[in-house]
């Protein structure tokens, strides 16, 4: 995700892909987070269950330190030129590995718009301008599962800049922390958001670390190694 905050999409650990942050947590720590998680299904309720991400369509704005920030499902018939245009930017390509004419672009969305709903392709618009390209994942449903300890119900985050001039200058943290935890309030059964940015990718590890998440493994994924990073449910108001 390197001048642009994107995230390629998922994949391997080394040896022991076990979470040792999470291993760590105390007792208190781990029975808070399923308190909250109770509270929060009493008062949300469980989500259909043919819809995998509890309605990103649904979820509505977000005010953030930036302006107002929404995620818009894609729909290519509108959207595609402008993602093809940005998967073109060099800063980009190299990490998505998405360039050359839209159909290369397309066929990315279609997998996922054509699928069970697990992803969800969206254009964030902030403030009125369509200015970042996201996916939000189901991650224990998608391969990533299988290299690390995933738990029923993680969300998954992918994010790109589009603009270069809505790069490096702290935007992709402000973005990242308000829709990590916006997924958390929509989602009363996910505990934990997670994401995977190449560990070449420094702006984009320093953006998901400056959003709140934490630094969980290195991961040797295919194609990529990755920081592991999370955000978790019962520690997002301490980070």
């Amino acid at each position: 995700m390197a001048t642009a905050d994107p995230t390629p999409a998922p994949v391997s650990p080394p040896g022991n892909a076990d979470d040792t942050l999470d291993l760590e947590l105390p007792a208190d720590v781990l029975a808070l987070l399923d308190e909250d998680v109770t509270a929060d299904d009493r008062a949300g309720g469980p989500a259909p269950l043919d819809d995998l991400l509890d309605g990103v369509a649904d979820w509505g704005p977000v005010g953030t330190p930036a302006g107002t920030f929404q995620l818009v499902p894609v729909r290519p018939e509108r959207d595609l030129r402008v993602i093809a245009h940005w998967m073109n930017d060099p800063a980009v390509a190299e990490f998505w590995d998405l360039a050359g004419r839209p159909e290369v672009a397309e066929r990315h969305l279609r997998a996922q718009l054509d699928g069970d709903g697990r992803s969800v392709p969206c254009v964030g618009v902030l403030d009125g301008v369509p200015m970042s390209y996201w996916e939000i994942y189901r991650a224990d449903l998608d391969p990533v599962a299988r290299y690390y300890p995933a738990r029923p119900h993680d969300t998954g985050l992918h994010l790109l800049i589009g603009p270069v001039a809505d790069r490096a200058r702290g935007l992709g943290g402000i973005l990242l922390r308000a829709v990590a935890d916006h997924a958390l309030r929509q989602r009363p059964r996910c505990t934990r958001v997670i994401a995977e940015p190449d560990l070449r990718n420094t702006p984009s590890v320093a953006a998901f670390l400056a959003a709140g998440f934490r630094f969980s493994a290195e991961v040797d994924l295919p194609g990529k190694r990755a920081a592991l990073v999370v955000r978790d449910r019962a520690l997002r108001h301490l980070l």
